[in-house]
């Protein structure tokens, strides 16, 4: 009975999720294409109306553990679910997502993704796909020096404690900018896994652990982020796994 609840309050979260995308993306459209600022006001108000759906609904609560980065820095981070995407937007002040260039063509994700400067890479394409996300960045807007370059080293979501590869993009961006870059751990993918309906109860978090400051050779640094970010979500998952054998 558990299991087919859980599946029943993934449905039921996912659409009115996705119904307060649009209704919220429709109302703050016209403000968003005026300014940016009212652009993230508006996903800002849509992640905690996403918070306030899961809370309520599938009786998941999200917590941020660390501290948030401000000013211009790249965010590498665990990747497991729709989740973490919204608690990074909601966190960082001005965020900047290195994203799949497909969903630029997802109506209201994609209009918003751009406007505030998220860069699309297609995948695939190898060094083209990097020389257009530096050229992208390189030529972004005077207030780029605000943003938080937010980009997910292993390139996709992945399952709880699964093993895939690191990709260079995060280390060319962090070579080419000379930036500090903080890390994220994750536990998302314990209470909305990937592909799934179900929707586990529980505390999702993102936690801000290491900064790695400017200097680092590509080896060093695609190391560093790999053993500080696969640690902090293991042990983030490991917590979960230990209060549900309570």
């Amino acid at each position: 009975m558990n299991f087919l609840m859980s599946y029943l309050r993934g449905m039921f979260s996912d659409t009115l999720i996705y119904l307060s995308m649009l209704v919220l993306g429709v109302i703050g459209l016209p403000f968003s294409l005026v300014s940016k600022r009212y652009a993230y006001a508006f996903i800002k108000l849509y992640c905690r109306t996403c918070f306030l759906i899961l809370r309520v609904v599938s009786n998941i609560n999200v917590e941020c553990r660390g501290k948030i980065p401000t000013g211009n820095v790249i965010v590498c981070s665990k990747h497991m679910s729709f989740l973490d995407i919204l608690m990074l937007a909601y966190y960082l002040p001005r965020f900047s997502f290195v994203m799949k260039r497909e969903l630029i063509f997802t109506p209201i994700i994609g209009i918003y993704a751009l406007r505030v400067g998220c860069v699309p890479v297609a995948r695939g394409t190898g060094s083209k796909a990097l020389n257009g996300m530096i050229k992208e960045y390189d030529e972004s807007s005077p207030d780029s020096k605000e943003k938080q370059i937010v980009i997910y080293p292993q390139g996709t979501r992945v399952y709880p404690k699964e093993i895939k590869e690191y990709k260079i993009g995060a280390g060319v961006l962090y070579q080419k900018f000379k930036l500090p870059c903080h890390l994220v751990g994750t536990n998302t993918g314990m209470f909305w896994p990937k592909g799934s309906f179900k929707r586990n109860p529980g505390v999702a978090v993102i936690e801000f652990t290491e900064v790695l400051d400017p200097g680092l050779d590509l080896r060093d640094f695609m190391k560093s982020i790999e053993r500080s970010i696969e640690k902090s979500s293991n042990c983030l998952m490991d917590e979960v796994e230990k209060n549900m054998r309570k």
